[in-house]
């Protein structure tokens, strides 16, 4: 099965994925000597091999390398004999030259599928390459529509279901879609209402996710061509998110939080929408989701997050595959990231929160664990800050979770301090790799983040304290643990400065706004600035969610006072400190206008602001030499005004 849910409960609106893996083990102590200091091209530039994949058949390895500094698809043969592969004989499949190709997948042991927008605007297409005859076949053409793979229907060598809104750019219709001609067939169309489409292990459309703006219901059929039936309707705090159906396509295991705070893992009866007692949970977070083997046909493992990734394994088998690996691999979080149809081969991931780590493929019948690359040889792990769990209590009594990492080489007392508030803003830091946090501690700063109110994981109540609470409460959050670390003697109060993506740009706004004596220097990169502006230009297709959204931060008529006290934009004038603000011309979730209003505000002042923006970008910048420039600029911004050194 392979659902897609565009409700916001379930889709952080505005975040930036920053590639962080997360780890298992505890970090290591920092070095006595300060480190090697590494060049800005050192963290960001693209891996000379990354992103393998395997077959079907595991007989070929994807994996994506540079092609005119794009990152494209390229196979090449695994060896029988489970040694390394011959990368100089690859074959590149693909020659996007404009911007990097984000993700692909196999399609049976004979094509490529991978997605791709233009200039990111995120009207993604899923485009179809074969491997032997090099043919491209862009299998959702038009314009200013969005697609996305629903099921890769891995019984049919011959079709995809695809989900796309070329008929109405509000919502999305599915069709079964041929991946060699391009021919598609309509398999369900979207009412007006349906948010997500769910299929059984026969790739047949079997349920359904609806929302009137603040309910959403469950919709079921026992076949296709039957009309749907509404099975449970639940108010939008109320999450019953389908995972897989069960084996014989009965039941559907569900991540839900009815009648609990905390979210787990049940199963859930169609004919009545009953659920069973819980198959796991967890008293101090949500369970996440869950892997199933497509193969064997079991519940392989429920996952969830403390202050690390976790997961609980119903399968012995799987079990013991962690196991074997994490002997073989010690101090390292396994990640599987693909296998074979017949799940004997893996792609093993090893990584750290110091290092992007290794990639592996590993073979069940043989036990060899065969080395594919480092991802990135340039640094060494050594010199990389570990990434330490912390807490801290908000002025209401809220505790709140959150990473600190220290630059080696320095006492830890009267640094300078960055502090990162993620996007989302209903997502969540998690621990791992970051490069963007490690590239700052080897500048010399501490780098705060924090899971401030209203980011996931932490159960329902956690929350729906941040509703409404946009530069307010959830802003306190992330004051309060800038007071915090200025009370531990860690932060010097006269250098901290304060970074964020997306939300994380709203907050960073809020921050120099609101709390105008507590930062010294602000980046601001593709951040809301005017809340009711920024509502009056969502994308279509968030239209659905539009009375959620008001739910949750404000509504544009109701609330409109509200939304224009939380508006950086608005007050300006409170600003002092120093603000860089990077933004993308095509970002069709945060509009240009937002960082155009804010830096006309503050030019009319005369406050220092530098503005950087890019015509080929959309909601961060994706392209190697943008993102070069931005974060060599922003090591001079923050180097100018904290005095890292």
């Amino acid at each position: 099965m392979r659902s897609t849910t565009f409700t916001l409960t379930a889709l952080a609106l505005l975040a930036l994925s920053s590639g962080a893996a997360c780890t298992r083990r505890a970090p290591e102590s920092p070095a006595a000597s300060a480190p090697k200091r590494y060049a800005v091209n050192d963290f960001f530039s693209h891996p000379e091999l990354a992103y393998f994949r395997l077959s079907d058949d595991g007989k070929t390895l994807g994996f994506m390398r540079p092609f005119e500094q794009r990152m494209n698809v390229h196979v090449v043969a695994l060896p029988a004999d489970g040694g390394a592969p011959d990368f100089a004989k690859a074959k590149r499949l693909t020659d996007e030259t404009k911007r990097d190709i984000s993700t692909y997948t196999w399609k049976g042991d004979r094509r490529i599928l991978y997605i791709k927008d233009f200039g990111g605007d995120e009207n993604f297409h899923v485009v179809a390459v074969d491997i032997e005859s090099g043919a491209v076949t862009d299998l959702t053409p038009g314009q200013k529509m969005r697609a996305e793979i629903v099921d890769e229907l891995r019984d049919d060598p011959a079709h995809i279901l695809v989900q796309h809104n070329a008929r109405d750019p509000k919502v999305f219709d599915v069709f079964r879609v041929d991946v060699g001609t391009g021919k598609s067939e309509l398999v369900a169309q979207n009412p007006g209402n349906i948010t997500a489409w769910v299929t059984d292990h026969t790739g047949r459309v079997r349920a359904a996710l609806t929302t009137d703006g603040v309910n959403t219901s469950l919709l079921y059929r026992d076949k296709e061509g039957l009309p749907f039936k509404t099975i449970l309707t639940t108010d939008f705090r109320t999450t019953v998110q389908p995972v897989v159906f069960t084996p014989d396509n009965k039941k559907i295991y569900v991540v839900s939080n009815r009648g609990r705070d905390k979210s787990a893992l049940t199963e859930l009866d169609p004919v009545n929408a009953s659920e069973g007692a819980p198959l796991f949970e967890h008293a101090e977070v949500d369970v996440e989701t869950a892997s199933y083997s497509d193969e064997r046909k079991v519940l392989l493992c429920a996952h969830f997050q403390t202050w690390k990734l976790e997961r609980h394994c119903f399968d012995s088998h799987i079990q013991q595959l962690y196991t074997t690996l994490e002997s073989k691999l010690p101090g390292y979080e396994i990640v599987l990231q693909s296998s074979d149809r017949k799940e004997t081969k893996y792609i093993v991931a090893a990584v750290s929160d110091r290092t992007e780590g290794s990639r592996y493929v590993f073979d069940t019948a043989t036990g060899r664990l065969g080395k594919l690359a480092d991802i990135n040889p340039r640094i060494n792990p050594d010199d990389m800050a570990p990434l330490k769990p912390i807490s801290y209590t908000a002025r209401d009594g809220l505790k709140i979770n959150g990473y600190l990492t220290l630059p080696l080489g320095r006492a830890p007392r009267g640094l300078p301090v960055v502090v990162n508030p993620h996007g989302g803003p209903w997502a969540r830091d998690s621990f791992g790799y970051n490069p963007e946090v490690q590239f700052l501690a080897n500048r010399g700063f501490a780098v705060l983040q924090m899971n401030f109110r209203g980011s996931t994981g932490y159960g329902r109540k956690f929350w729906e304290s941040s509703f409404k609470q946009w530069g307010r409460a959830m802003q306190d959050d992330i004051t309060d643990g800038v007071r915090w670390l200025v009370a531990q003697g860690i932060a010097d109060a006269k250098r901290v400065g304060i970074y964020g993506a997306s939300y994380g740009g709203y907050a960073t706004l809020a921050g120099v706004a609101f709390t105008p004596d507590l930062y010294a220097a602000a980046v601001d990169y593709v951040g809301v600035s005017n809340l009711i502006t920024f509502q009056k230009t969502i994308p279509p297709y968030w239209e659905p969610m539009r009375q959620q959204f008001y739910e949750m931060v404000g509504d544009l008529d109701k609330d409109k006072d509200l939304l224009a006290a939380a508006s950086p934009a608005l007050h300006a004038e409170r600003i002092k400190a120093p603000l860089f603000v990077a933004q993308g011309a095509n970002d069709p979730r945060v509009n240009k206008a937002e960082s155009d209003q804010m830096v006309a505000a503050l030019k009319k002042r005369g406050v220092e602001v530098q503005y950087l923006v890019k015509d080929n970008e959309g909601h961060g910048f994706h392209n190697e030499e943008n993102q070069l420039e931005f974060y060599a600029a922003m090591e001079g911004f923050f180097g100018k005004h904290l005095s890292p050194q």
